[in-house]
């Protein structure tokens, strides 16, 4: 059993609605569906009466959500009395990040970090963005690295979290090379053959800015969905079979690229892109919650590294 679907449950009970606790999971009503039935199957046993609406929970269902509280709030208080008695992470930062972010932006950082900064012992948590968020929101990650858009924007309080801006990054179309080293598809397509359109799921962030990259365009993409992922790295592997058009962040193709093994499937325009920001978040120290001494040190150093170079000198007494 799996613990989010004791969220899962108790948002359930709380809103008797699978469209709105889906909606607050951020997930989609079917696959909140099928968690909660994933969790019924381990229990054996129906808690929702699924013959009457609005929702309302069979009698199993009623004793079930009195345990799921409890065993909820047991799982969290061990957890935090771990992390508490966890000695040696005071030393070691821990990282939450996205998928993608966590192949390729990532271990170039943290290498330039260790030749400009110092030496970091750190734990890195890939996962999907609203879990690397709740990993920050919920303390279990000392900083969050995302990708972030103004019409997909992260949402977190800014009084009560740092953000610092490290990069940007463009989201393109690329197709595998033929023999000539050209795309093997080219946007926009036709409607009467559309391109295999290598695609991500619906709750995969990149897959959102694809839609707002297909809801902008001045010229309709005829495109025909053949296979789905979450991950870019999957579908970048798709791509360089040849199967299809795939959108992808530009540093996950660097390499394919230089390589001539795939090649932007756009003509090089930028109609069909858009830009996102590489953010990094803490939450902002207090006298109840400091934070690590060494995440305040690389937060500081991060900070002033940013600041215009006219900022950081020191102006002589002569020039004053």
């Amino acid at each position: 059993m799996e613990t989010k679907w004791l969220e899962d449950f108790i948002s359930l009970v709380e809103t008797n609605n699978f469209s709105r606790s889906a909606q607050l999971r951020h997930v989609t009503q079917p696959a909140f569906s099928r968690r909660i039935q994933s969790l019924e199957n381990w229990l054996g046993t129906d808690l929702i009466d699924r013959t009457s609406y609005p929702t309302r929970l069979t009698p199993a269902g009623l004793v079930f959500y009195e345990q799921a509280l409890e065993m909820l709030g047991q799982i969290n208080g061990v957890r935090e009395l771990l992390r508490n008695k966890r000695v040696a992470a005071l030393t070691s930062i821990d990282l939450a990040v996205p998928h993608t972010l966590s192949l390729t932006f990532v271990p170039k950082w943290i290498t330039a970090l260790e030749t400009d900064f110092a030496p970091i012992n750190s734990r890195l948590m890939a996962l999907n963005v609203h879990d690397a968020v709740l990993q920050l929101v919920e303390g279990g990650c000392d900083l969050l690295l995302c990708y972030h858009h103004p019409r997909q924007p992260v949402q977190l309080d800014p009084g009560r979290y740092d953000m610092l801006v490290l990069g940007r990054e463009a989201l393109r179309a690329y197709a595998r090379c033929d023999k000539n080293r050209q795309p093997e598809f080219m946007l926009p397509g036709r409607k009467q053959s559309p391109l295999p359109f290598l695609s991500y799921t619906n709750n995969a962030y990149l897959g959102r800015m694809v839609d707002l990259i297909r809801s902008d365009t001045k010229h309709a993409l005829h495109l025909e969905q053949h296979y789905e992922t979450d991950m870019a790295e999957g579908l970048k592997m798709m791509a360089l079979e040849g199967r299809g058009i795939a959108f992808l962040p530009e540093s996950a193709v660097t390499r394919e690229v230089k390589q001539k093994l795939l090649a932007r499937a756009d003509g090089g325009g930028t109609e069909w892109e858009i830009e996102m920001e590489i953010r990094l978040y803490r939450e902002r120290p207090s006298a109840a919650r400091p934070g690590k001494t060494i995440v305040g040190k690389l937060w500081e150093f991060l900070a002033e590294r940013q600041k215009p170079a006219a900022a950081r000198r020191r102006i002589p007494a002569s020039e004053r």
